[in-house]
């Protein structure tokens, strides 16, 4: 139901509006419901005297503010490119997450001191029905935001909205947590209270580190995830008129604002409109169906050389005789200077603890003593993306 509801919102609105839409709808929701929640939960901390009540109320206090900033970072998101923002605003998002944790991070280390003062200075609750009654309100009250979240996150791809359902979820098993500590205090008189905010301050905490984490991360330009690089090599794999390719390098802006870099290799006999025509096709096959801005470098390829075809085979026995995992692109034999010299760049995995000139040490006395009197030249890649 609630996702036949936002077809139904986003279809008012034009494509490229959706996803801030959305986004800013999502975060009035969460406004409303977060300070419901925070006078729910502040009403039954009074009422009860409870300090873990009260600092789940905190908790959703900081949750009302992540509402306020996630509306400014999608108003700020959606603004459009500029001459000082060339790539758009969208990492907005970013410094609002970053901003946020600071918030959560001081509100858990001032609850934190507040229960450990509980600890050694406890006191009875004045636990009642409403007090339960209250409590349950606001378990049921996250449950639908957290469902709500998740459904928009889905929607629009918001990692940011996506961390909002998830925090929903987690504040019930918080809240949950305080009914708990009441019940066993109710029944059998043990005053817990405290220890139980210990744990909730704990947890604020841990979230506050995690959300930093990430917002420094994206600030910084973390890489793609697996199913994004995978996604990209299905994609290119269809391809049949291109020779290979390599050195995949992506650069995120937002979560709609990403630009790569790839090298191309072709059949070095066609001209320069046919390689054009291709390599024209994939950029705009990346921003159509990947929405991903692409530009591609060509790396001509002498798949028709005989020569060049038996000494890239003799340079691939090498390779694999350091059974090091080496793999090796852009190879070329060419007469430079009256010297003929065999060029080619080498992906080198993580793991591998040899420095590159060590490796090239070894390279050039192999192919000396194996192939011929050639000149090596080698561009050692450690960074891509693509192995």
């Amino acid at each position: 139901m609630m996702e036949k509801w936002l077809e139904r919102y986003l279809n008012k609105y034009q494509p490229d509006e959706r996803r801030t839409k959305l986004g800013i709808f999502s975060g009035k929701i969460g406004l409303f419901s977060n300070l419901i929640l925070f006078i729910i939960k502040l009403s039954a901390g009074l009422i009860s005297g409870s300090v873990s009540i009260m600092g789940d109320a905190i908790n959703s206090l900081a949750d009302f503010a992540t509402s306020i900033l996630t509306l400014f970072g999608f108003h700020m998101a959606a603004k459009p490119a500029d001459k000082k923002h060339p790539y758009g605003h969208e990492r907005s998002e970013y410094i609002t997450g970053l901003v946020v944790s600071l918030g959560i991070m001081f509100v858990g280390f001032q609850f934190l001191l507040n229960s450990i003062q509980r600890i050694f200075d406890p006191t009875s609750l004045n636990t009642t029905p409403l007090v339960y009654g209250l409590l349950i309100i606001s378990v049921l009250v996250k449950l639908g935001q957290g469902f709500f979240y998740k459904q928009v996150a889905q929607k629009i791809h918001s990692n940011a909205i996506d961390a909002a359902a998830q925090d929903s979820f987690n504040d019930i098993y918080t809240t949950l947590v305080v009914l708990g500590a009441s019940v066993v205090e109710m029944t059998f008189g043990w005053r817990i209270d405290g220890y139980a905010g210990i744990l909730i301050a704990l947890y604020i905490l841990y979230n506050g580190i995690q959300i930093i984490r990430e917002s420094i991360d994206d600030l910084l330009g973390k890489g793609p995830t697996e199913q994004e690089i995978a996604q990209i090599i299905h994609f290119l794999d269809h391809y049949t008129s291109i020779v290979g390719y390599h050195d995949l390098l992506l650069h995120h802006y937002g979560p709609n604002k990403t630009f790569a870099t790839i090298h191309i290799e072709i059949d070095d006999s066609w001209n320069l409109t046919e390689a054009h025509r291709v390599i024209d096709a994939i950029e705009k096959d990346f921003k159509a169906h990947l929405g991903v801005d692409l530009v591609c470098h060509l790396d001509p390829i002498a798949i028709k050389s005989t020569e060049q075809t038996s000494v890239y085979q003799q340079v691939k026995r090498i390779l694999q005789s350091y059974q090091l995992n080496l793999k090796f692109h852009d190879f070329r034999v060419e007469e430079k200077n009256g010297v003929a010299t065999i060029q080619f760049d080498i992906v080198v995995p993580d793991n591998i603890e040899k420095t590159n000139d060590e490796l090239l040490s070894a390279i050039r006395k192999d192919v000396t003593e194996n192939i011929g009197a050639f000149e090596v030249e080698i561009e050692f890649d450690r960074i891509y993306l693509l192995k």
